[in-house]
């Protein structure tokens, strides 16, 4: 008797044809959750620091050293996570990572001399860091052909919300003046918990991403794609499928492929995934992603760590300048989401309408037009929205081009380029955008150099990426999802 044909399923088929679902959904929010306490976690020394500063007797130099730390920790973090993620899954290093964070988060409120909490705080942004590009990779892999690029935005939004939040925490538990401070002169506090401090922010938001890290271990799944491309059992793929379409006949077929991805190198080594990044056009590709990450990294971070003191030396209130720092870093992230959902079908070149449009305004700035005008504020607060619009947007496409089994790392590897520019802007700007009218305004010039340099990289990787989809496509095998074997 002839043994029944196996049939395989072509999963990239079978997942770009989907809508998107409720379990699209149930990703998306998790993934959201862990940007959002990824985002908490990694501002709480910024938002602390006075605190801080006041309780350690820190010098300037010290407060520097302190809030590098999670910045060089995020580097190497990046590198190594997403290299694990790759060999082992997206999902275990989510999970770990997550409660790597939550621990040393927590143990941070027990730091007594500025070296333990740099030691802390560089060992915190391992694991933060170990985060992004695993997150970054479960979407693109998981979601419709139409939301890759836009569930990446719309998960870092989640990380803007999260650092945004860290500053309401801090106000909320280490303030003399919050609302845990009437608690506790109130008696209402168990006798256990600390009074209010810098102390305990750490503990509060480590305990509550514990408790993330609880939620992800019960119903964070794995990437379907990476499962395929790594070989994974048919028995392990299949009810994942079904996840996605409860109408899915899991036991129909045997054998899983994914047709729009190359084959990459058996090899596990960091080397052999990083010389995946770079072949064929790819060789193109990378190079720019990341030009283009350390260009928009630059002026997004030059703005994060001196935006309110640029603002002051240019005649604005601090509490104004914090509110227009404020406003602008989270009605830029909405607006990348709005402008990768307008976009994403159009290809990548259209994510450079934000930084082209944003570089006028930033001039205007940087040329002194409108410092003495009523039009000043919107100009800052419309170039600030414009160049966060532009960082979330850049950030969609960093992992978007790459096979599943080395999507992490490519992710990973624009991460620390990234991270390196976060390094760098602080470093070089306190050095020359610093301590006048003038230099200041030579900051915005610079920023409006890097949005320049983003428009380029992005243009030119829109064209390299065109003729990677058509090598992708000249490979891919004749029309049909399921094919036959005896």
């Amino acid at each position: 008797m002839a043994s029944q044909p196996a049939k395989t399923l072509d999963v990239s088929a079978f997942l770009q044809q989907l809508t998107f679902t409720r379990f699209h959904l149930h990703i998306l929010l998790l993934s959201c959750l862990v940007t959002f306490f990824d985002g908490l976690d990694f501002a709480l020394v910024s938002v602390t620091l006075p605190e801080i500063r006041d309780d350690m007797s820190l010098t300037e130099a010290q407060m520097g050293d302190v809030s590098t730390a999670a910045f060089i920790g995020q580097m190497i973090g990046s590198l190594i996570g997403s290299y694990i993620a790759d060999i082992v899954g997206r999902r275990p290093v989510i999970i770990f990572s997550t409660l790597g964070a939550a621990v040393l988060t927590f143990v941070t409120g027990f730091a007594g001399s500025p070296e333990m909490l740099f030691t802390l705080r560089l060992m915190g942004g391992l694991a933060i860091g170990g985060l992004l590009a695993p997150i970054w990779s479960l979407n693109i892999e998981s979601m419709p052909k139409s939301m890759k690029a836009t569930s990446v935005t719309i998960i870092m939004l989640g990380f803007s919300v999260g650092s945004a939040g860290a500053a309401q925490t801090a106000n909320l538990l280490a303030s003399p003046e919050g609302w845990y401070a009437g608690l506790y002169a109130a008696g209402a506090v168990p006798s256990f918990m600390a009074e209010p401090s810098w102390q305990m922010v750490f503990f509060f938001c480590g305990g509550l991403t514990a408790l993330l890290a609880i939620i992800l271990f019960t119903f964070l799944p794995e990437s379907a794609r990476w499962m395929v491309a790594s070989g994974k059992p048919a028995s392990q793929i299949a009810p994942m499928l079904s996840r996605f379409d409860p109408n899915f006949s899991a036991g129909e077929f045997t054998a899983f492929a994914l047709s729009d991805e190359r084959k990459t190198d058996d090899k596990q080594d960091p080397l052999s995934k990083l010389r995946e990044l770079f072949k064929g056009w790819l060789a193109y590709i990378t190079p720019l992603i990341w030009a283009a990450y350390f260009c928009s990294s630059f002026a997004i971070y030059l703005k994060t760590a001196f935006g309110v003191v640029f603002l002051e030396e240019l005649g604005v209130t601090v509490d104004i300048a914090r509110d227009i720092s404020s406003v602008g870093g989270i009605a830029g992230a909405i607006a990348g989401v709005l402008l990768l959902m307008f976009t994403e079908r159009r290809g990548p070149g259209w994510i450079t309408l934000a930084p082209l449009v944003a570089i006028p305004f930033v001039l205007l700035l940087g040329f002194g037009i409108v410092l003495d005008g009523p039009a000043f504020i919107p100009v800052v607060l419309v170039g600030m929205i414009l160049v966060g619009a532009g960082h979330a947007a850049v950030i969609s496409i960093t992992s978007i081009y790459y096979p599943s089994a080395v999507r992490a790392t490519g992710g990973g590897w624009a991460s620390f380029m990234a991270k390196f520019a976060a390094v760098a802007a602080p470093l070089i700007g306190a050095r020359m955008f610093l301590g006048s009218q003038q230099a200041v305004l030579d900051g915005y010039v610079a920023t409006a150099v890097c949005l320049a340099g983003i428009v380029i990289c992005i243009l030119a990787l829109s064209h390299y990426a065109k003729k990677l989809k058509a090598a992708t496509e000249a490979d891919q095998p004749p029309a049909g999802a399921a094919q036959a074997a005896e």
